[in-house]
């Protein structure tokens, strides 16, 4: 099994056909999931599944936290969407990766995040810190 990262292929065919909404006002309802390293998730993967997802604990449930996205935007020429920094309180987590989806729309994959390695938190805090939203950092860019 791996957790390889990427921004999954069907989400960007999606893109073509208006699947998804950034809008943070008005758009979709996107999810972060947390998965084991017994977890498959690459470019391939389609939708949210709870196969090797890590189990609940503290605030984090299964299907993952609630993102709060941030209007797309431009940043030169290149078109970004980026979400706020998450954290799982009071938790004892062991993840090796992530995956973004949408939960408004059948829960379809976005994009897979790997950690490089296990993360653990051990009745504290568990927290996702996304880059800087930039042409160069942002975790999605359309360049």
């Amino acid at each position: 099994m791996a957790i390889t990262q990427a921004v999954c292929t069907s989400f960007k065919q999606e893109l073509l056909v208006g699947t998804h909404n950034f809008t943070a006002t008005s758009g979709d309802t996107f999810k972060i999931a947390l998965y084991t390293s017994s977890a498959s998730l690459d470019a391939t993967t389609t939708a949210y599944s709870s196969s090797n997802e890590v189990s609940n604990s503290g605030t984090y449930t299964a299907t993952g936290g609630t993102l709060t996205s941030v209007t797309p935007t431009t940043s030169g020429t290149t078109a970004i969407a980026d979400f706020a920094d998450i954290s799982f309180t009071s938790a004892t987590i062991t993840a090796r990766g992530a995956l973004i989806y949408n939960s408004s729309d059948s829960n379809k994959a976005v994009a897979v995040l790997d950690f490089g390695g296990d993360k653990t938190s051990t009745s504290g805090t568990f927290t996702i810190q996304f880059p800087a939203a930039d042409a160069s950092n942002a975790i999605l860019r359309l360049a």
